[in-house]
């Protein structure tokens, strides 16, 4: 984990002076987690979850608040401030600081779409098949979310299918019992007879 934030900080800014990494995968497959340990590693960076952004009526349209509220604050090297949504009350809370710091990372399912890609110094995908990811999110938000989780998976699936991130990331992250293994991902130039799979399922280096 220090060697990838070694090598994030050592990368050009991306984003006015912010180096915006981006962790993407399917609902379930441990991105928060895996941001927070990175996070971590880096020193405390910052990070956005866009579960904060997107709310029941917008899953995956929250495209045009992350960039009023979020990307062009950083782009200016000013802090950000975005309003937090609230999946109980169904309602926004008080702006949120976000600063522009040396990394960002912005995690959550759609982190690597086309719109934000051009902004981002890296992008990671959790590489988990997206049934598994589906089971674990549903084990962990239990019945409660029953009917939540029926609709999610429906507007995930479609998603992905006209915006997928995984052809796009740098990296692959895959999740063992004693931490994370970092290979190239299907955006990285492979070499002479390395077969790269560019789907939206598990690699075959899975």
């Amino acid at each position: 984990m220090h060697d990838l934030a070694a090598r994030l900080r050592g990368l050009p800014p991306s984003l006015g002076p912010v180096r915006l990494v981006a962790v993407d995968g399917h609902a379930g497959s441990g991105k928060s987690t895996f941001a927070g340990r990175l996070a971590h590693a880096l020193g405390g960076a910052p990070v956005l979850h866009l579960d904060d952004i997107a709310c029941h009526e917008r899953l995956f349209s929250w495209t045009d608040r992350l960039m009023t509220q979020v990307i062009e604050p950083l782009a200016r090297g000013e802090s950000a401030h975005y309003t937090p949504y609230d999946w109980r009350t169904r309602a926004f809370g008080a702006p949120r600081p976000l600063p522009a710091a040396p990394v960002v990372l912005i995690e959550g399912v759609g982190a690597g779409r086309r719109a934000l890609r051009p902004h981002l110094a890296r992008l990671l995908w959790m590489e988990l098949p997206r049934e598994e990811s589906w089971s674990r999110g549903r084990r962990r938000d239990g019945a409660e979310q029953r009917e939540f989780w029926d609709g999610w998976v429906a507007a995930e699936r479609a998603h992905f299918a006209g915006d997928p991130s995984r052809p796009h990331a740098d990296l692959l992250v895959l999740q063992g019992p004693e931490g994370y293994e970092v290979l190239p991902g299907p955006a990285t130039a492979p070499e002479a007879g390395q077969d790269v799979t560019l789907g939206d399922g598990p690699s075959r280096m899975w």
